[in-house]
C-alpha cells in the first residue's frame, strides 16, 4: 500500500531529527499533530544534505552531493524515491508547492562549502540565505498552508530567525568548524585572532535578527507558533550563554544548553503560551 510507504519513509525523517537535533525535535513536538510530519520531512533532507559536506570524508563529498541533488529532483518530479529521505520531502515539496529556487538556494550552499573556507560579506550573505533562510522559508510555506498573502506577511521575520539561528550556530562551532573543516564564517575574522570586538558584533547582528524575528512568531498559525517560540527560546538562552562566554573561551569550547535546562525552558515557555503572553 502507498501510504504504508509514504507513513514509514515519513517516519524515517521523524527518527532523523531525533537523533541529530534535541532542540528542533523539542519544539515540533508540540506542533499540532497536522504539521509535524511535513517539518519532520524538511529537516531530515537539509541534515543528510549537511552531512555530506560535513561528515563524509575519505569519500567523493562533490559527486554525493551532485547525486543527491539529481536524485531530489527526479523525486520531485516523479512523485517518488526509494530513498526514504528524498520521498518525504518530495511528499512536501509536492503538497504545499515549495518553490524549487529555495531549494536550489540550499543546495548551493552545501556545494560552497565544499569550496570556500573564508566567507567574505557576499559570500557569507548568501551562505546564510541558502543554509538557513530558505529552510525557515520552506517550513513557512507548510505552515500558511496556500495563504499567499500570510506567507509574504511572515517572510522577512522567518528569513530573520534563520539567519538568528545560523549565527548563533556559527559562534557554538566555531571550534569545530575550524579544527574539522578549515571554515570560518564570519567576514573579516581570524579564528585564531578571535577578539571581543569581533564577538561583540557578531552579537549586534543576532540581536536585531531576533527582534525582528519575534514580530513574525506572534503572528504564525496557533498550531505552530509555541513550538517556533521555544525553539526561538532554547535559542536565545543560548545566545545568552554565548554573550556571558568571554571570546577566548567561545573560541575553544563548544557553548551548550542541558538537556534539564531545555525541559525547564519547556515548561516555562508553556506557561506563557498558555496565559497568552507570547
Amino acid at each position: 500500500m502507498m501510504s504504508l510507504f509514504n507513513s514509514t519513509c515519513m517516519e524515517c525523517s521523524q527518527l532523523i531529527t531525533q537523533r541529530y537535533s534535541t532542540s528542533f525535535s523539542m519544539g515540533i513536538k508540540v506542533f499540532d499533530k497536522a504539521y509535524r510530519a511535513s517539518i519532520y520531512a524538511i529537516y531530515g533532507f537539509v541534515r543528510f544534505a549537511d552531512e555530506i559536506v560535513d561528515t563524509f570524508h575519505g569519500h567523493d563529498k562533490a559527486e554525493l552531493l551532485q547525486r543527491f541533488k539529481a536524485d531530489t529532483y527526479r523525486a520531485i518530479e516523479e512523485g517518488i524515491s526509494l530513498n526514504p529521505v528524498l520521498h518525504s520531502f518530495q511528499l512536501v515539496v509536492n503538497q504545499y508547492k515549495i518553490e524549487r529556487e529555495l531549494i536550489d538556494a540550499f543546495l548551493y550552499s552545501m556545494e560552497m562549502d565544499l569550496h570556500h573556507h573564508q566567507y567574505e560579506d557576499h559570500l557569507y550573505q548568501e551562505y546564510i540565505y541558502g543554509s538557513a533562510e530558505v529552510v525557515g522559508l520552506m517550513c513557512l510555506r507548510v505552515w500558511t498552508n496556500g495563504d499567499e498573502q500570510q506567507y509574504q506577511n511572515l517572510k522577512a521575520p522567518a528569513r530573520s530567525l534563520g539567519s538568528a539561528f545560523q549565527k548563533i550556530n556559527f559562534l557554538r562551532d566555531m571550534k569545530s568548524d575550524f579544527d574539522e573543516r578549515g571554515r570560518v564564517y564570519f567576514p573579516g575574522v581570524d579564528f585564531r585572532n578571535f577578539s571581543e570586538e569581533d564577538k561583540l558584533k557578531i552579537e549586534s547582528d543576532i540581536k536585531a535578527d531576533f527582534d525582528h524575528a519575534y514580530t513574525g512568531i506572534v503572528q504564525l498559525p496557533k498550531g505552530v507558533r509555541f513550538g517556533v517560540y521555544l525553539a526561538y527560546v532554547y535559542y536565545t538562552k543560548l545566545f545568552q550563554k554565548i554573550k556571558n562566554s568571554p571570546a577566548h573561551q567561545v573560541q575553544k569550547q563548544r557553548i551548550r544548553v542541558h538537556d534539564g535546562r531545555k525541559v525547564a525552558l519547556l515548561l516555562s515557555s508553556a506557561v506563557r503560551n498558555s496565559l497568552n503572553l507570547l
